[in-house]
């Protein structure tokens, strides 16, 4: 017997939806491939509380038992962190897990696409998937670019992580006419530093700002999401120095061990943890922290209408 597929969408979220409240959405693959447990659970059920404690309701995105739900109760939220070997999930997944039964995490491309269904205008991440270094001749690029150009939400990131290209991500969120503004700041980041070495496009320097960016996409009726690049603070960040150096030997290492394809991003970001004595786990923590708040912030604004904004 095959699960139903219908998007579920919790009664709290449709509500707020429905009344104009602030709503922010939140992925699952944070939870489920992204952290260790049991910190993955206790970062997923920190960043929900802050969001309430700042007036807006979470709705963190996922699979459970073969159906999307936008909204996972706290029982869905421990099964995702606790179970070994679930699913990672982008848009193409959808389907075969539906037919299959399957949990799984929402990647960006799946959270944005089932957070715009259910009338959710903001969504909050850690860093984007992108181009990946090579890909001129793997074309290894992440999913995530792809379905941006076709789904008008706002995604708060801390750019891409630097392990990918970072100049080629920004060349095809240009050719796939998605609007990257850079929050206080001129320098796109790069997840771990704040200047990945690339600028962004535009800058904002308020949620108001944002929002009125936000409202003129959806005015001229484009259909493309708008990225808010959102650097992690600079006490947190990993030093710029280290980072290079440790970036460096870990693509050397992956060079000569022959790693290629997708395996390629698991084990640079397992050598930066490792290189780092555990520490870029912590800023993976501070980003999260960082871009829900500035997400709470925005929603906030677009949820005041014009006059406040």
């Amino acid at each position: 017997m095959t699960p139903p597929a219908t998007v579920l969408v919790a009664d709290e979220v449709r509500d707020a939806i429905a009344a104009g409240r602030p709503v922010v959405a939140l992925e699952s693959t944070i939870i489920t491939h992204g952290l260790p447990r049991p910190r993955n659970l206790a970062t997923a059920l920190e960043a929900e509380e802050l969001l309430r404690d700042s007036g807006v309701v979470p709705a963190t995105v996922g699979v459970a038992g073969g159906r999307p739900v936008v909204g996972l109760s706290r029982a869905e939220l421990a099964r995702l962190a606790e179970t070994p070997d679930v699913a990672k999930i982008s848009v193409r997944d959808l389907p075969v897990a539906a037919a299959r039964g399957a949990d799984g995490g929402t990647t960006v491309a799946a959270t944005a696409l089932l957070a715009h269904r259910a009338g959710i205008g903001v969504f909050a991440t850690g860093g984007l998937g992108g181009v990946h270094r090579g890909a001129s001749t793997t074309f290894d690029e992440s999913a995530d670019l792809v379905a941006l150009a076709g789904v008008p939400i706002l995604v708060v990131s801390a750019g891409v992580k630097s392990i990918l290209d970072v100049p080629a991500t920004l060349e095809r969120l240009e050719t796939l006419n998605v609007t990257v503004l850079g929050y206080r700041t001129d320098a796109f980041p790069g997840f771990y530093v704040r200047d990945s070495g690339s600028p962004v496009p535009a800058r904002v320097e308020s949620p108001q700002q944002v929002a009125t960016v936000v409202r003129a996409r959806d005015a001229l009726d484009l259909r493309s999401a708008v990225v808010l690049a959102n650097p992690v603070a600079a006490s947190a960040q990993l030093d710029p120095d280290e980072h290079r150096a440790v970036l460096d030997r870990a693509l050397a290492e992956a060079a000569a061990r022959g790693v290629v394809g997708h395996d390629t991003t698991p084990f640079l970001l397992d050598h930066m943890r490792r290189s780092t004595e555990d520490r870029s786990l912590e800023v993976n923590v501070a980003v999260y922290r960082g871009n829900v708040a500035l997400g709470a912030e925005v929603a906030r604004a677009l949820a005041g209408g014009p006059d406040e904004a």
